[in-house]
């Protein structure tokens, strides 16, 4: 949850990025229009426009969240939900330009790290609003997956002008049905009884590996 201040100084910037990027002059024009003092937006965000640009995708990431609670999956398959959860946080997006500008700076090798921890983000929060419980390796090896379908589908999305972004949700279909194909051959060679004592001891080792108890106790956050 943000606090007023960082949503004011959010807000008013929004109305700059898409001339002016996720820049200092971007992040100068929200104190003034915000009605935030200069000392207190500072000390919110210490590296001004990205620190607000991390905080712009965090809100998608929490937005995403709010809507898939209120959103009725009865009788949906787990695909279908996935897909609906990635959906629903580029709709919370809205702005294109705005999307557009933050995957430009994030791609900066000064923040590239930033950018990485964003999307994974996203991916843990999208896990979570599907009620994820898996606290292995699953745990990694979902968001990982997920984070890569992710990124490709917002670059693709920046690009479509198809109707109503149809394109971006097929595009989205394909992605995921790539993946669960190669679930069903996890399981196939799960099944394989050679196959299976081959694999026995690396899985030993991998299920070993458990989910940060943090990240598991509170949600994430472009």
């Amino acid at each position: 949850m943000q606090d007023d201040s960082t949503l004011r100084l959010l807000e008013a910037a929004l109305l700059h990025v898409p001339f002016d990027g996720w820049s200092e002059a971007s992040f100068q024009a929200a104190i003034a229009e915000s009605g935030v003092g200069p000392v207190l937006a500072r000390a919110l965000l210490p590296r001004g426009a990205v620190d607000l640009a991390m905080a712009y995708h965090r809100q998608g990431d929490a937005q995403m969240g709010e809507r898939m609670a209120a959103s009725d999956m009865d009788g949906m398959k787990y695909r279908d939900k996935v897909a609906l959860a990635v959906r629903t946080r580029i709709q919370a997006a809205e702005n294109r330009e705005v999307v557009r500008r933050g995957t430009t700076l994030f791609a900066l090798p000064p923040y590239a790290a930033d950018g990485a921890r964003l999307i994974w983000g996203t991916a843990d929060a999208v896990w979570t609003a599907l009620g994820d419980t898996s606290d292995d390796f699953n745990w990694y090896s979902k968001r990982v997956t997920l984070s890569g379908v992710y990124s490709a589908t917002v670059l693709f999305w920046l690009g479509d002008d198809s109707p109503d972004a149809s394109a971006t949700w097929d595009f989205l279909d394909r992605r995921i049905d790539d993946v669960m194909r190669i679930e069903k051959v996890k399981a196939s060679v799960r099944a394989n009884p050679l196959l299976s004592r081959i694999l026995a001891g690396p899985e030993r080792v991998l299920a070993r590996v458990r989910a940060p108890q943090a990240r598991r106790d509170v949600p994430g956050g472009y």
